[in-house]
């Protein structure tokens, strides 16, 4: 994808990306259930589920039933973005809200949570499969 053609992949390209697409969020799932369990024993509250979906304008959710959902591309970010945005989901689950309470939870568990927010808001369009391949160099074209 280094050319300046815009990507419209072949449909065995497409296959592979799917295919890669779904390693990627078994991958992301592993991480996720790692945090979630490291920072659930800092923030308390109980969840039921954890689900990993390719979220088009969220990075995570978490439900008045206790369902925490992130999105699988969390995998693409540094791994102090993901811990934020889990840290961010399981403290919904004593505060449902964005009070100054919910904030000020996140804060004493990720101090500098306002930091990895605005570096999610800046570069979270970054945090694709096709970008995460070829920064490693991995050809995303079967030419």
């Amino acid at each position: 994808m280094t050319d300046s053609r815009p990507f419209s992949p072949t449909p065995a390209e497409s296959r592979r990306l799917k295919a890669l697409e779904w390693r990627y969020r078994e991958a992301a799932r592993i991480q996720l259930e790692h945090r979630v369990a490291y920072y659930h024993a800092i923030t308390g509250g109980h969840y039921t589920s954890i689900t990993v979906r390719d979220q088009k304008s969220r990075w995570g959710s978490c439900s008045s039933r206790g369902t925490l959902s992130f999105n699988y591309r969390l995998f693409f970010a540094p791994p102090v973005i993901l811990d934020y945005v889990v840290v961010h989901e399981l403290c919904h689950l004593t505060h449902m809200n964005h009070s100054k309470d919910f904030w000020n939870m996140v804060g004493r568990v990720m101090p500098d949570y306002k930091i990895h927010r605005a570096w999610l808001k800046d570069h979270g369009e970054e945090l694709t499969l096709e970008r995460y391949l070829e920064r490693r160099g991995i050809p995303v074209r079967l030419e």
